[in-house]
């Protein structure tokens, strides 16, 4: 049973197209004002553990919405691994931010909310949140958490610009948290965002756990690692409770 000060269900909202997006929506029962957090999915989809993440934060006082980002596609098999990168591959970067884009405006236009919403995302849903942040002036805070594909070597037509190449547009202040072992994205290419965060000059916080690979937060997965975790979510609930409740 979710504790009686969260409200939780099923909704949707209009995405690109006015296409219905359906979404996860978790909010907590006190009065507000509330900031917002938009919680991107990993490639397995919209599944009870980001459920669990965004009543993490309705219970820490936010609006918490969390899209499935293959409303249009279908949700892969998550057993299947060719199936879930058949699919992630699938949905186009365009697609996704207007999606994301759509979810801000949502939030903000709560009678509930204070007027800020911040984005975090994993695994893919990191790569978004980067993205995101670079491509809307409707986010307040972003915070990637092991978001692969940052660099790419080739360029679908569904993924025509690399993640790293938007950078300089940025437009709020980003929290990357990686993990030494994690192949995607690598140290060297955590190290890569860095140098283009320095290079432009952005306002941003980064975190490299030892002993920790890709989905260390991911607490259904044998690749969790509960200290990381632990520590992660102590910084993202400091972060934004800087840039989006003050």
């Amino acid at each position: 049973m979710r504790p009686p000060e969260v409200q939780s269900s099923m909704m949707q909202y209009p995405g690109q197209g006015d296409t219905p997006v359906n979404a996860y929506l978790s909010r907590p029962t006190t009065d507000g004002p509330h900031p917002g957090v938009i919680v991107i999915m990993e490639a397995f989809g919209l599944n009870d553990h980001i459920k669990d993440v965004a009543d993490r934060f309705a219970r820490e006082g936010y609006i918490a919405v969390a899209p499935d980002m293959y409303t249009r596609e279908g949700n892969p098999d998550p057993t299947d691994i060719n199936e879930v990168i058949k699919i992630m591959f699938s949905v186009p970067d365009s697609q996704a931010m207007a999606d994301l884009d759509a979810a801000a405006r949502h939030i903000k236009g709560q009678s509930d909310s204070n007027g800020k919403v911040g984005a975090i995302g994993f695994c893919s849903g990191g790569r978004y949140t980067l993205m995101f942040g670079c491509t809307s002036k409707n986010l307040d805070a972003a915070v990637d958490s092991a978001g692969g594909f940052i660099i790419q070597d080739d360029f679908p037509a569904t993924r025509p610009v690399s993640p790293i190449d938007m950078v300089n547009e940025l437009s709020c202040p980003l929290l990357g948290l990686f993990g030494e072992e994690d192949p995607n994205p690598s140290p060297e290419h955590a190290d890569r965002l860095k140098e283009e965060l320095d290079k432009h000059g952005k306002t941003y916080e980064m975190r490299m756990y030892p002993d920790a690979g890709h989905a260390f937060f991911a607490d259904y997965r044998d690749s969790y690692k509960p200290i990381a975790a632990q520590d992660m979510w102590h910084r993202v609930l400091l972060f934004y409770g800087q840039h989006l409740r003050n």
